[in-house]
């Protein structure tokens, strides 16, 4: 990868709950926090990994032949790997090295890498092929990740080149970065779609490693500043669901004021177990079933109390 190139896991087309109307959205990978329930995990790490898809391997022994570090296992049949409720992973992630010999040996596309390299220039020419969707519904292109301010001056270009054709801009942040940052970057984006897991300190660190009070903060900041931001709550069974934490953030919705679009409620999910595993990674959310759209109901209700446009799903 250049240096003028970033990965990319996702450049997703006709995308509808990334901001308002039809969008193209950006996955960037790269993140300061490590959340429990994550439903992108291979945006996690700034690096390069690898995808293991078992169900396609064939045990044909081409990625253990060309692996220096003993970092593949030898071939087994392919129906003990294939079989109902296996968790047979071929790489020794502990000793891989990325090098991504495996991959470029894998005829069965059973290795893949999570992401490619794109150019600021790449990104900004595949977005604007869009440019009559976006027009028409009112969309344009969001940044998401990941988090966008790892790559922040990447990010800007990118903004700056579809701002050249009049395209609307959105950024989906955790609002975990310098304010310096957010700030230089608000000057590029039209609507901030930003992240509040839990109002409680202490509860947001537990599960995302990190304290609230900074993205509070940002948040404040950037309604200071007058950007648009909707709110979004990756809701959480039981994590973040409570009254007494919806309820906070209806209070903070009500004094960051007309800053606050609307609040979007994103319901948990578990349709991203299957890339928890293609990643050689635990998930301590596998069994969790995914919440329905009734489920979210009560949460939606005591927001709309507080006088905030409240959807779900964004």
């Amino acid at each position: 990868m250049s240096e003028h190139s970033m990965l990319i896991t996702n450049v997703q087309g006709w995308s509808i709950q990334d901001g308002p109307g039809i969008r193209t959205t950006v996955f960037i990978k790269g993140c300061p926090l490590r959340c429990w329930w994550c439903h992108n995990p291979e945006c996690i790490h700034s690096y390069q990994e690898i995808y293991y898809k078992r169900m396609k391997c064939v045990q044909c022994g081409r990625c253990y032949e060309v692996c220096d570090e003993q970092a593949v296992y030898a071939p087994i049949p392919p129906e003990e790997s294939q079989q109902e409720g296996s968790n047979y992973q071929k790489i020794d992630r502990d000793r891989c090295t990325r090098c991504m010999k495996c991959v470029d040996a894998c005829i069965y596309d059973a290795l893949v890498p999570a992401s490619q390299p794109w150019s600021v220039e790449e990104l900004v020419k595949e977005a604007a092929k869009d440019f009559s969707f976006y027009i028409n519904s009112g969309g344009g292109v969001t940044i998401s990740g990941g988090e966008p301010t790892t790559r922040l001056d990447d990010v800007i270009e990118i903004l700056k080149g579809v701002r050249q054709y009049g395209i609307n801009t959105c950024v989906d942040t955790c609002g975990y970065c310098k304010w310096e940052d957010l700030e230089k970057l608000s000057e590029y984006v039209d609507l901030f779609l930003y992240d509040i897991k839990h109002m409680n300190s202490e509860m947001h660190r537990q599960a995302t490693g990190v304290p609230n009070d900074l993205v509070l903060e940002n948040a404040r900041r950037l309604a200071a500043k007058g950007a648009t931001l909707r709110l979004r709550l990756p809701l959480v069974p039981g994590f973040n669901d409570s009254d007494e934490n919806i309820e906070a953030l209806g209070e903070f919705a009500q004094e960051l004021g007309s800053s606050v679009e609307a609040v979007d409620v994103l319901p948990f999910h578990n349709y991203c177990a299957s890339k928890y595993e293609q990643l050689g990674l635990d998930w301590q959310y596998a069994d969790i079933k995914s919440m329905a759209k009734e489920d979210v109901g009560p949460v939606v209700e005591i927001l709309q109390s507080y006088g905030i446009e409240t959807t779900i799903g964004g």
